[in-house]
């Protein structure tokens, strides 16, 4: 595997592929790689002839009182670990490298963007569309790939690459998730043991919600009332959203059981805020995440 740091020279390795028409799949991540990055160059892998994962902390997403000086960082354990999973290229710029001036260009999906996380983090879904628009531009992938974890910021990916015609294919990647369920991210490196114990409680959650709708609420408020109780009974948890919204739209809806519906929730457990969701609906309706 080769590690670039600027785009000239990824540009430059990626051309001759091009010109062969080989197909090439990218991996964009902000690094501290796990197990759900690993599935994502697994597919990747499956699906293209190249595959170019990216590491770069983007601080275009991160607010004035969020964690960008202390997310974790380890270049060198992941990159064994993309080589080792057969990965061709990795990306790994430094900001001077991705904005060597600001940023006077934003890229924007308003109304998801501004919709559940992006209501209590604002500013923070135009750095992503602008970033992962710039790394579209730099790699000139035929498909790249995002865990469905992050559902919100899949749906404003999506909806950026159809309104922009982008021409890539943008794939969703089933959560990969912990022996107790939890959902694997970077962030659950800042929990304490005590808080990662009580972080069950999350995808607890998600099945105690289809519970209920199999148990016949319709409701959706009274089943985000629900789950939010569920979700405080843990003492060390505190959830900021739980939401049912449209799967496609993000939109809110006022019943459930008729079709399937997403539950969205984001909870904070002490400075970490973890994020969970699952599509339900009836008869236990396809899982996404």
């Amino acid at each position: 595997m080769q590690t670039f740091t600027t785009i000239a020279e990824l540009r430059a390795a990626l051309a001759p592929h091009r010109l062969d028409d080989r197909t090439i799949g990218l991996v964009p991540t902000m690094g501290y790689l796990h197990v759900g990055h690993m599935e994502l160059a697994r597919r990747a892998l499956a699906d293209n002839d190249i595959v170019v994962a990216t590491i770069f902390v983007n601080p275009l997403q991160f607010g004035a009182n969020e964690d960008l000086a202390r997310y974790p960082r380890d270049l060198a354990r992941d990159q064994a670990m993309l080589e080792a999973a057969g990965v061709h290229y990795l990306f790994a710029p430094g900001v001077a490298d991705m904005y060597p001036r600001p940023m006077e260009t934003v890229v924007d999906v308003p109304t998801l963007g501004s919709e559940l996380e992006g209501s209590v983090r604002p500013g923070h879904f135009a750095g992503v569309a602008t970033v992962v628009t710039k790394l579209f531009n730099i790699a000139g992938p035929d498909r790249a790939y995002f865990g469905e974890k992050d559902y919100q910021q899949l749906a404003i990916i999506r909806r950026m690459v159809a309104d922009l015609a982008q021409p890539l294919e943008v794939i969703g990647v089933p959560t990969v998730r912990e022996a107790d369920g939890l959902a694997c991210s970077s962030r659950n490196v800042y929990l304490s043991a005590e808080e990662r114990a009580a972080a069950a409680i999350v995808p607890r959650a998600l099945d105690e919600a289809e519970r209920l709708v199999a148990a016949g609420e319709t409701d959706a408020k009274r089943l985000e009332a629900a789950v939010t109780a569920f979700i405080a009974g843990e003492p060390l948890a505190k959830p900021e959203v739980v939401a049912i919204r449209d799967p496609d739209t993000l939109g809110e809806i006022a019943s459930v059981g008729d079709r399937p519906v997403l539950l969205l929730l984001f909870v904070r457990f002490g400075s970490t805020k973890l994020l969970d969701n699952r599509v339900i609906g009836p008869k236990n309706a396809k899982k996404v995440a």
